[in-house]
């Protein structure tokens, strides 16, 4: 097999980030990281309590300051226009706060604000993307409930539309099985997947590590920085895996799939 040449690695690639640092107050808390996340990929970020997993996130969706450099889509993140970005990356963050007087359909439409004129009314495509978010969620029959009348697993649901409305090229994704129970953890598994096969790049930080080993990588974080980045059928990632929670847990195969328990 030939190489692949400088123009096809860069268009494989939906984020890439180089020699990123990051500080929180006066504690520096991502130390120089680079690495790449290729397109059309799910890739889960994982790693112990206050490894860097949701400031790298952050960081990546141009929410907070860093030094170094992020690409997005192969143009650098700092020469984008916030419209244009926002059509392209969607987030979906921790213990996000909305008024709970609006509406889940008020909320899922808040997704189609960047595809939207300054003051405009939302159009007839972005109606259909927010059905079809709120549907892909399973949310759709309660659209005009408002979210005051909502539990907390409904209320990640609507959010998740939201970022689903976007309907962007890359979706970073920070504890989105928050307040979920099992099966809605199932559906979105294959609402993931789904994603993927549609040419979709997704990247979450999961602190369910049996669940992040469905992903197609694993980034692994300690002390803010990366100690691994492979295939999650690798074993030399079940192995980094392992080590990075200290020989506290241990990954077995299990019926065609991996499961990661706590080593007693």
């Amino acid at each position: 097999m030939n190489p692949l040449s400088p123009s096809t690695a860069i268009n494989s690639v939906a984020i890439s980030a180089r020699h990123v640092s990051a500080r929180l107050g006066n504690v520096e808390v991502l130390h120089g990281i680079s690495l790449d996340f290729k397109r059309a990929r799910w890739t889960s970020i994982v790693g112990p309590n206050g490894a860097g997993k949701s400031t790298l996130l952050k960081v990546l969706a141009a929410l907070l300051p860093h030094s170094g450099e992020i690409a997005l889509l192969g143009q650098p993140m700092a020469g984008l226009p916030v419209r244009l970005r926002a059509q392209q990356l969607s987030w979906l963050g921790q213990n996000e706060a909305w008024a709970d007087d609006l509406t889940v359909h008020d909320v899922a439409m808040l997704g189609r604000l960047p595809h939207q004129p300054w003051l405009s009314a939302p159009s007839a495509a972005d109606q259909a993307a927010v059905e079809r978010a709120l549907r892909a969620t399973q949310a759709w029959d309660w659209c005009r409930r408002p979210l005051s009348q909502l539990s907390g697993g409904e209320r990640q649901r609507v959010l998740l539309a939201r970022a689903l409305a976007v309907e962007a090229q890359v979706m970073l994704m920070d504890e989105p099985l928050a307040n979920l129970d099992p099966p809605h953890q199932a559906d979105w598994l294959l609402l993931v997947r789904e994603l993927v096969k549609a040419g979709k790049t997704v990247v979450s930080v999961l602190h369910e590590l049996s669940l992040a080993l469905q992903a197609d990588e694993l980034l692994l974080m300690a002390d803010g920085r990366v100690t691994h980045q492979g295939a999650c059928s690798d074993p030399l990632t079940h192995r980094a895996l392992e080590a990075v929670f200290e020989q506290r847990i241990a990954v077995y195969p299990l019926a065609g799939q991996w499961l990661a328990v706590p080593r007693l």
